[in-house]
């Protein structure tokens, strides 16, 4: 069960989450919790350029006996040559990485497909596949309508997408069945909702209080299926067979540990009064702006 976790990195290079400690996690932490990830079973690390100092870091330590994912960020104002920018980029990350090729290479934002440099960009991902520097090429996407957008002119070999007990878009869409349909490997984050689905209301953000009556109802459910919440996060995206990978991002070796723990806990029946499409909620980039 545990090769279906993937390691999100985020926390290594920068503070991450709405529980966030505002530093990150230390650099002598993170050698443990890889070790201690890699024991367990797990074999797959997601991490970006735009990480900070994370790519450096996982270099430094050593991660040749991973399945490494990176993405690439926004394009450059200033590049006028795509496909050198694409190569460059990949170089650069292989060479920080300490890696000779990468398993996933995605986009960090899809929209860029849209414009008018799309298909350039495309292709440039197809050529770096064909050249052997990456093995699968994707996007990561806040949310299925973007792939509703994209999927028409680019298919991709994988596909990250936020999903969690509040936000099952990915299934209600039909997304999920399509990618698994297209042979498409689907990774999966913010099962946690950035940490948000964890917290007890004494901890939780007074803006999130709009929504007292869903917590209400989420506490209420674990309570009756005796549940904490670390394992019902995990239970709900475990428990879906065409998700390939479940990426956890973690504080400390101690949060790796009670992920373990709980990671083979499964739930056969999910409330459908849990969910929400309200995208102040379940969309972390709207946080900000109330």
């Amino acid at each position: 069960m545990n090769s279906r976790l993937a390691l999100g990195t985020v926390q290594f290079g920068l503070p991450y989450g709405v529980a966030n400690n505002g530093y990150g996690v230390a650099d002598n932490d993170v050698n443990a919790i890889l070790s201690a990830a890699r024991k367990a079973g797990i074999d797959t690390l997601d991490t970006a350029i735009s990480y900070g100092k994370c790519e450096r870091l996982l270099g430094e330590i050593g991660i040749d006996q991973w399945h490494v994912i990176t993405k690439l960020p926004d394009i450059p104002e200033t590049c006028t040559d795509l496909t050198f920018w694409v190569r460059n980029s990949v170089l650069g990350s292989l060479k920080r990485l300490g890696v000779s090729r990468l398993y996933g290479l995605l986009l960090h934002n899809s929209q860029q497909l849209l414009g008018p440099q799309g298909e350039a960009l495309y292709q440039a991902l197809v050529a770096i596949r064909q050249q052997g520097m990456v093995e699968k090429i994707g996007v990561s996407v806040y949310g299925p309508d973007e792939l509703d957008l994209i999927w028409p002119n680019y298919q991709f070999d994988l596909v990250q997408a936020p999903f969690n007990i509040l936000d099952r878009r990915l299934i209600s869409s039909g997304w999920l069945t399509r990618l698994s349909e297209a042979g498409a490997e689907v990774h999966v984050r913010s099962v946690f909702l950035q940490g948000l689905l964890l917290m007890d209301a004494t901890n939780r953000p007074e803006k999130f209080k709009r929504w007292q009556s869903l917590w209400d109802d989420w506490h209420h459910w674990l309570t009756g299926q005796g549940l904490n919440p670390l394992q019902a996060c995990l239970s709900i995206a475990m428990s879906q067979n065409e998700i390939n990978r479940v990426v956890v991002g973690v504080d400390s070796l101690e949060q790796l540990q009670e992920i373990l723990s709980c990671a083979e806990h499964t739930i056969t029946i999910i409330p459908e009064f849990l969910m929400s499409d309200d995208l102040d909620l379940i969309n972390p980039s709207r946080w900000s702006s109330f």
